[in-house]
């Protein structure tokens, strides 16, 4: 598992990566490519972090082959709480796996069907792709089988399906052929599930999932966990106090904060080795992994590496068309591989943006490549269309307040499902 540390003494320890399980997944996705699979489905997911590296293992295997399977992706949870082993729930599991546009998201193994309706309830309601459902024959007994009959189960899934909650459905541990028999006689008169129609809303996740709706006026970013706006987090960061560095973290959360900002863009820091290392002990603590993460750096290689160690969907802050579009492009694709979201600056090749309509010009192009170029999601996109320092006493920057707020407004009207 790629969240969770497999010691106890030492949060931030990892047995595996994102880089390593990407080599292995994608070993595997050649294997069964070339042994004649028909579909590739990613199951039995406890930790999504993994999910999310074999994701991008099995699309690069499509790119390198020129081919393009359909995907099926299935998660565990792995108790009555309702949680995958990582911590997720149902919600957030798909919200951090929507990028990959699998044919199906679902459940299996771990629980019996009758605990996992509730769940399955839950993405049924969410999901715009099929869902499917393989739970096992019940719970194991003191012997390690399961007791749970094929006309048990099969009533169980017949009234998932008559429900309208269910696509595909099959077995997990225990099934047999008898129970697999069974179940297809009890759902084969049902009606499939009809996949409904989702608002398009920007929808990210930590542990639980947070989708900012018309209904929230304001989203708070917490940005005291930022070496270069809090002098506090700064020196705590350097002094390696990383215990009080995470209480900064969870007073945040506590505060109300329903997003969090990691910077560590320092001189004094290694910043990829910093944000990786508080990133990993994020994830262990459970009143700030609640939250989505907004990674923060003026440095894709600490964006990247920060990434690749957030089972949610984050937010990516910030690229821009500074280096021209070839290179914004190419960082957007990635962005969007790895599943997040992003905040574009009103930044191109000739500089920042200062007047109304420079930003509303750099914005504008930026959402027009990111959309018709890369097909990226219009609800994933947030713009920072830059303020300046104002009240300086300089005649220049006495319309910059007003240029920023102006262009607020403008890139909303234009832009309604943008940020």
């Amino acid at each position: 598992t790629a969240s969770i540390s497999p010691n106890v003494n030492n949060p931030a320890f990892r047995n595996t990566d994102f880089d390593t399980l990407q080599i292995h997944y994608m070993e595997a996705t050649h294997a069964l490519i070339a042994g004649g699979a028909d579909i590739i489905m990613i199951e039995t997911i406890f930790d999504t972090l993994n999910a999310k590296a074999a994701v991008f293992a099995v699309e690069e295997v499509f790119h390198q082959l020129g081919c393009k399977l359909p995907l099926m992706i299935s998660g565990t949870i792995t108790d009555r709480s309702g949680r995958t082993l990582s911590g997720q729930t149902a919600e957030a599991f798909w919200y951090s796996l929507r990028h990959a546009q699998p044919i199906s998201i679902g459940l299996n193994c771990a629980l019996g069907a009758k605990d996992l309706r509730a769940h399955l309830d839950v993405l049924s309601e969410c999901a715009d792709t099929y869902i499917s459902c393989h739970p096992n024959a019940g719970l194991p007994n003191a012997f390690g089988g399961y007791d749970e009959s094929p006309e048990w189960m099969a009533e169980q899934l017949q009234e998932f399906a008559r429900s309208g909650l269910l696509n595909i459905v099959g077995g997990c541990c225990g099934t047999t052929p008898e129970h697999i028999k069974a179940i297809a006689a009890s759902v084969n008169t049902e009606q499939a599930r009809i996949i409904p129609t989702v608002p398009a809303l920007t929808r990210l996740s930590g542990l639980e999932p947070f989708v900012i709706s018309p209904n929230i006026n304001f989203v708070n970013v917490g940005e005291r966990t930022n070496v270069t706006g809090s002098a506090q987090f700064k020196k705590l960061i350097l002094q390696k106090d990383f215990e009080k560095a995470l209480h900064v973290a969870k007073q945040q959360v506590e505060n109300g904060a329903q997003i969090i900002d990691i910077n560590m863009d320092d001189g004094m820091l290694d910043s990829e080795e910093a944000m990786v290392y508080f990133l990993r002990l994020i994830a262990a603590e459970p009143d700030i992994a609640k939250v989505p993460i907004m990674l923060d750096s003026s440095k894709w290689s600490v964006l990247e590496s920060g990434l690749k160690w957030v089972q949610g969907k984050c937010v990516v802050n910030s690229i821009s068309l500074k280096e021209g579009e070839q290179s914004f492009l190419e960082q957007a694709r990635l962005v969007k591989r790895y599943g997040a979201a992003v905040v574009i600056m009103a930044f191109d090749e000739k500089g920042q943006a200062e007047t109304l309509q420079q930003k509303i010009d750099i914005c504008s192009r930026a959402y027009t490549l990111l959309t018709e170029k890369i097909n990226f999601a219009a609800e994933d996109i947030i713009f920072d269309p830059n303020i300046f320092a104002i009240g300086t006493g300089i005649e220049q920057h006495n319309d910059y307040a007003v240029a920023f707020i102006e262009a607020c407004a403008q890139l909303k009207q234009k832009f309604p499902l943008a940020h």
